[in-house]
Formats: C-alpha cells, structure tokens, sequence
C-alpha cells in the first residue's frame, strides 16, 4: 500500500472532480459540462449548463425547442443552455464575489463566448478535460493567449484517483481509513 500522502489527489485532479461533480447537475441534452472558480486552492462557484433559472429544463421537457431533441441537432438555432463557465461567474457575482485572478476549472475547453467572459471577469488560467474549439476558433483562441489575457492547460483524471473517488461516492465516507483502505486492494 501506498503512503497515505501519495494517494490524496493533486490540486488540479481535485478541482476537476468537483467540476466534474457539478456536470452531474446539468439540465442540457446535448452534453454535460462543470465548472468550478477556485482562488487561492479555495472554491468561489460553480456552475453547470442548462437553462436559465426559471425556464423549464431540457431535461423536464425532454427536448430543447418542440421538434428539436437537442440544440447540437440545430445549425440555425441557438443553444437554450447557458454554459457551465458563464453560470460559475454569474454565481459569483450574484453573490459578490471577486473572480479576480482566479482561475476555472471546467470538464470541456470553453467556447470562444465564455473564454472572453473568462478574460473579461479577470479569471487568469483556464484548467480543461475535453478539447472543443476547432477551425477558425483555435485562431481567436489562440490570438488570446499570444496576447497574455489567458492561459489554457488540458489536465486529466488518473484512473488510480478516479477509483478511489469512486469509493468515496459508493461508499460511506466518513469511516475509519482501515475500513476503507480494504476496499482498495
């Protein structure tokens, strides 16, 4: 068995599960995402996408607009969701909280709309798990970061912290470690 020291998750493995936590809350039919501010190793917001509070969720109405099982089918036809990252901000500031600095952690690269939300709302790094910016965007993207407004690092889960999360989400977690610990040979 390891030393218990080596088996906590690193800062950034840690953030991205509570991002990951958040998705779980989503009301989008196309695609959960999770998004968490941190300053300072401290937690500011999350947010989650799906509609704006108030409006029936996707989820509730089992479509986005009648005749349209998800906004990723339409072209033409803006997303009803509100992403992840703009939610975070919104709850920060909806309850004054200075995002100044800080930095996001969020399941899917953000959307060139949320990556200049990020800027503008001070958020300085940007910590993602899936890419999504293709094309065209990768230039705006791109010209953003050369420019310093930002910087961008794709992190993953390891498996080893994963599962052992995993035991804490299917398992009561306020045990002795002993108790626990046998559940991971």
């Amino acid at each position: 068995m390891t030393n218990l020291e080596e088996q906590r998750p690193s800062w950034d493995e840690y953030f991205l599960m509570i991002a990951k936590l958040a998705a779980t809350r989503s009301t989008c039919l196309a695609f959960p995402v999770g998004a968490v501010i941190v300053k300072d190793r401290q937690v500011l917001a999350t947010g989650y996408n799906g509609s704006p509070s108030g409006s029936v969720h996707c989820t509730a109405q089992g479509f986005c607009y009648p005749g349209l099982s998800s906004c990723d089918a339409s072209s033409t036809l803006p997303s009803r969701a509100v992403h992840a990252e703009a939610n975070a901000i919104a709850q920060a500031a909806k309850h004054g909280i200075n995002t100044n600095g800080a930095s996001i952690y969020v399941t899917l690269e953000p959307c060139i709309s949320c990556l200049k939300l990020i800027i503008s709302a001070g958020i300085k790094e940007v910590f993602y798990e899936t890419d999504f910016n293709k094309g065209e965007k990768v230039l705006v993207r791109d010209a953003f970061l050369k420019d310093g407004l930002v910087t961008l690092t794709k992190i993953t889960l390891s498996e080893e912290t994963a599962k052992r999360a995993s035991l804490f989400l299917l398992n009561p977690t306020s045990v002795a470690r002993d108790k626990v610990e046998h559940l991971l040979i």
